[in-house]
């Protein structure tokens, strides 16, 4: 098992819902993210002129990437960070003595050092709410419905994302929150030359983001 989010990078608005939500659940203080939302453009489109309407833009979303071969897991000298069961990467503070090994391990970039705890931490995929059967807080707040998750070695065509209204059943927010739609009955059609991943280091990164017509500029 590998849990996963994949991102449909043409329905992502840029709101911020997802960064937001994050820190809600999570407490993430200020000033600190789990999430960041980047803004990729306005770039030319491929032999355009770089002036509208020949230009393109997106809205990458960066967070720990949950990796098959996490090198913040290797480099840990006291076991903290670790790999569940479910493929999810978590941080043990009690184990934790804030050296950052991980952090400056981390190819992403999404590990900080928490200044009153004096411990690391970064996105868990809301691992307190997947173990009760709910999705992380980041997708059921998504307002585009952008972001999907579940067992990436299932195939990302049977991640999962809360139904809108209209979708049929309880419309209420609990309702909503308890039915799912998923990603291959949702999404526009898309290809597997459709589908990209950070850049793997050896690490293999396991979140995933589909992008249609539009140059992909992950890899920089």
């Amino acid at each position: 098992m590998q849990y996963g989010i994949v991102t449909d990078l043409n329905r992502c608005v840029g709101c911020l819902a997802c960064s937001a939500a994050c820190k809600m659940v999570n407490g993430v203080q200020p000033g600190d993210f789990w999430i960041k939302t980047l803004r990729v453009g306005p770039n030319p489109t491929p032999g355009g002129s770089g002036d509208y309407p020949e230009v393109e833009m997106y809205f990458l979303p960066i967070q720990c990437q949950h990796c098959e071969n996490p090198e913040c897991v290797q480099v840990c000298p006291t076991e903290a960070s670790h790999k569940l069961a479910d493929g999810t990467v978590q941080v043990d503070k009690e184990k934790c003595i804030g050296c950052q090994f991980c952090a400056m391990a981390c190819p992403y970039n999404v590990r900080y050092l928490n200044e009153q705890e004096r411990v690391v931490e970064k996105c868990t995929l809301c691992e307190q709410k997947i173990a009760q059967g709910e999705l992380p807080q980041c997708v059921a707040q998504c307002a585009g419905r952008a972001r999907f998750f579940g067992d990436m070695e299932a195939g990302i065509d049977n991640l999962m994302a809360p139904a809108e209204p209209g979708d049929g059943g309880d419309i209420s927010y609990e309702g909503l929150g308890a039915t799912r739609v998923a990603l291959k009955d949702y999404v526009e059609e898309y290809s597997e030359s459709d589908v990209y991943r950070l850049p793997n280091v050896g690490n293999g990164p396991s979140l995933a983001y589909i992008l249609r017509g539009r140059t992909w500029h992950g890899g920089e």
